[in-house]
């Protein structure tokens, strides 16, 4: 399969017109004229192919789409939009799924192309678990929190085995039917684990069971929690129906500092110019 760098045509076409045309426009502007310029490329017909870069990906089947997409990767040919728009347009799941066992680079798009595919979700699993790569660990639980229910009983097992626990933690709290055994699990992570209280409170949070209510309200009381923690904690008893009013005072907090800090500047750059913050 012959492979074809749309990105290294379009640039060559783009140096030429910016050379042409440097004088009529300031840099924000290129920032918006560049990319209606690359969209339009994608409808304009290469000399040499006949065809235009999405007219080419249209001819091409599911099958030799994820071909022409190996091939650009494992022969290091820029991936263009016009590739990954063509995919993404096609059921092609079944047919990326595997490179999610394939190169870094392959893995990488195949994250992307699939994004929240049920068909997926098995390897997402997998690599959660067994990926040494951040990005892609978070890419998985990202797209797995949708299935969470279809999940459940294997994020629970990789739980209790001590296995990635806090991403499992964060999948069950995605769950939609309800079980005790999740509550108790993330009541017992709040309770537990002060250095990522924020987290945790975010999972109480999502996870939506009322009963989190007060083990957050009585979180929120103590003393020596920090403004990042108070601004968590409050949102998760809100979005459990519940409410906080006591006033804190975090004067001394170096976040609410830095806050504080900031909003003034704000005041006082609008002040120059005349203008109230509310407008």
């Amino acid at each position: 399969m012959k492979l074809y760098d749309f990105d290294g045509m379009f640039d060559e076409k783009l140096a030429e017109y910016i050379k042409k045309n440097s004088d009529k426009y300031r840099e924000n502007e290129w920032e918006d004229i560049i990319p209606a310029m690359y969209a339009r490329f994608g409808d304009t017909k290469i000399k040499s192919l006949g065809q235009s870069p999405n007219e080419y990906y249209a001819s091409l089947s599911d099958e030799e789409l994820i071909k022409c997409l190996r091939a650009h990767l494992k022969q290091g040919v820029p991936v263009s939009e016009f590739l990954c728009n063509a995919i993404e347009a096609r059921n092609a799941d079944e047919l990326l799924i595997p490179l999610l066992s394939g190169t870094d680079d392959e893995v990488a798009y195949a994250l992307n192309l699939l994004g929240e595919s049920k068909a997926a979700v098995g390897e997402y699993m997998r690599l959660l678990t067994t990926s040494d790569d951040v990005d892609v660990r978070n890419t998985c639980v990202d797209n797995v929190k949708a299935f969470a229910d279809d999940v459940k009983e294997q994020a629970l097992a990789f739980y209790e085995k001590g296995v990635q626990r806090e991403y499992m933690l964060e999948i069950l709290s995605r769950c939609v039917i309800k079980d005790d055994k999740i509550f108790d699990l993330l009541i017992r992570a709040f309770r537990s684990d002060d250095e990522n209280l924020p987290m945790h409170a975010s999972y109480l949070a999502a996870y939506g069971d009322e009963r989190a209510l007060s083990y957050l309200l009585d979180k929120i009381d103590e003393e020596g929690i920090s403004y990042i923690e108070y601004q968590e904690l409050k949102y998760a008893i809100e979005s459990l129906g519940g409410s906080y009013d006591k006033e804190r005072d975090f004067s001394s907090d170096p976040y609410y500092q830095a806050i504080k800090a900031h909003s003034e500047s704000q005041v006082n750059l609008f002040e120059q110019f005349g203008v109230k913050p509310e407008d």
